[in-house]
């Protein structure tokens, strides 16, 4: 699990390989996140917008961008979490993603950005 804190919001995200979902000899490897945000501020926040940066080992580069997480942009009050489950293909069996939330102060509607830490997406053969 890797974690990281912006602005009073923690950011844990935990990773796994999904074999029933790849197919390596077509170069195809499923992976499923799940990423937790807690607010440890003492205001209530909303998601609003994610933006990710996926890197697989042969060099390419994709940038995801859009409103919320899982179809919900999600408010999130002084001291709870959210957590969701999503998922990223790779070409190759080692890559990684990083990326940041949107999010907006309910109290005043202002903005501020929030980093996701980077994390590796890699099947379990390549760890041995």
């Amino acid at each position: 699990m890797v974690t990281a804190i912006t602005e009073g919001i923690k950011i844990s995200v935990d990773t796994i390989y999904q074999d029933e979902h790849s197919n390596p000899e077509n170069g195809h490897f499923m992976f499923a996140y799940r990423i937790s945000i807690e607010n440890l501020t003492d205001f209530e926040i909303q998601l609003m917008r994610r933006q990710w940066f996926i890197f697989d080992s042969n060099g390419t580069v994709r940038e995801v961008e859009g409103e919320g997480v899982v179809g919900m942009q999600p408010m999130i009050m002084p001291g709870d979490s959210y957590s969701y489950v999503s998922g990223c293909n790779l070409k190759t069996d080692i890559g990684s993603m990083r990326g940041r939330y949107l999010m907006r102060r309910t109290l005043d509607d202002s903005e501020f950005l929030v980093e996701i830490p980077e994390f590796e997406l890699v099947v379990p053969f390549r760890l041995n």
